[in-house]
């Protein structure tokens, strides 16, 4: 598997590691829990090194993307982004992704662990003659980030930016230790997440400087565990887990978000397009909230009464919540909160409620 920047960083700091997307990635760090508090209280790091991340450049970078991807990039000024996905004629999701502008260039991060298919996905549209290039950064950049209510004062004090004025899915550059970063303002916990795009070279020193200026404050790094805590609790979904090519963004309720209806074709365009026309969306993400502390895997199979209604995508033990918490795509009749449903476990049904997402929202 490989291996992040930080792993000997990881090690010294107690890391206990697990497969994520072929690399070998810390699941915690000695106390999920304790990670999971300081990122809602005070502040957490975390490495998302792993993350896929790739930039378009050239001429025609505007209208290539424009033309392949969900979401309309035109309107994107240098310092901006936006979500997109990319759908199989279909309209099924193969990717979902964040697209960062920059004056001479756009950056694409995942929104999930699926390795290198968004750049496998959209090589395969870069067609002779495109005057578009597209590079593979996921091991030439770095990527941290830091949530929490303390995240911006931990920036602030570490790098010498004030982020406290950023938008979700804006960003500004900054040098770091010699090396010229991103810090991009996004959605990963419910908190206020900044991570830190950096080349690979410098997110050692960027990462030791963090957690040098963070710890008065109470900064904790965390792993992949309480992150997904946090960003189930958040409502949020990904890619891979959740968002996948069962999956059409409509159904997974990204209106407005990740895919336009207005800016012309794409592949899957006439699909979704025809969903919003006559609201023939089949099912929806939901919030579970399970009364039993088993957790469901990924695909268990959602009841109401004898009938099979839909499935479990990704599902946690929250501590905010106190209890099983999930994410499932059951059918538009059986999607209103309240909703009494069932999940098959190894052959025992156990009770789910649907409950309107996000499951947290700080106050």
């Amino acid at each position: 598997m490989k291996q992040s920047k930080l792993h000997d960083q990881h090690l010294k700091l107690g890391a206990v590691f697990g497969e994520a997307a072929g690399w070998e990635m810390p699941l915690h760090y000695g106390n999920v829990e304790a990670e999971h508090t300081a990122v809602r209280h005070g502040a957490g790091i975390a490495d998302l090194s792993h993350r896929g991340r790739l930039r378009v450049t050239g001429d025609d970078r505007v209208k290539w993307l424009q033309g392949i991807i969900s979401n309309d990039i035109l309107p994107l000024k240098p310092g901006q982004g936006l979500y997109s996905s990319f759908l199989t004629h279909k309209g099924k999701m193969l990717t979902y992704f964040r697209v960062y502008a920059l004056a001479e260039s756009f950056t694409l991060e995942d929104v999930g662990e699926i390795g290198g298919t968004t750049f496998q996905v959209l090589r395969k549209f870069l067609l002779y003659g495109t005057k578009a290039k597209m590079e593979n950064c996921a091991e030439s950049w770095g990527l941290l980030l830091i949530s929490g209510p303390k995240a911006a004062d931990c920036i602030k004090t570490a790098l010498g930016a004030d982020v406290s004025g950023l938008q979700p899915l804006s960003f500004v550059t900054q040098e770091v230790s010699g090396h010229q970063a991103l810090l991009l303002r996004t959605e990963e916990t419910g908190e206020i997440d900044i991570e830190v795009l950096i080349p690979a070279d410098g997110v050692v020193a960027a990462w030791e400087r963090l957690l040098s200026a963070g710890r008065p404050m109470g900064l904790k790094p965390f792993g992949t565990e309480a992150r997904e805590m946090l960003r189930m609790e958040a409502g949020l979904p990904k890619a891979g887990q959740d968002l996948n090519d069962e999956i059409v963004p409509p159904e997974a309720n990204l209106e407005e978000k990740a895919f336009s209806l207005s800016k012309g074709c794409y592949p899957g365009q006439e699909v979704v397009a025809r969903m919003d026309t006559y609201g023939s969306v089949r099912r929806r993400l939901v919030g579970l909230a399970l009364k039993d502390s088993v957790i469901p895997t990924k695909g268990a199979k959602l009841f109401s009464g004898d009938r099979e209604v839909g499935w479990v995508s990704s599902a946690v033990r929250s501590p905010s919540v106190g209890n099983v918490i999930a994410f499932g795509f059951p059918l538009r009749d059986f999607s209103s909160p309240g909703t009494a449903l069932t999940v098959d476990i190894d052959g025992q049904r156990h009770d789910a409620t649907v409950q309107a997402l996000p499951f947290y929202t700080r106050r």
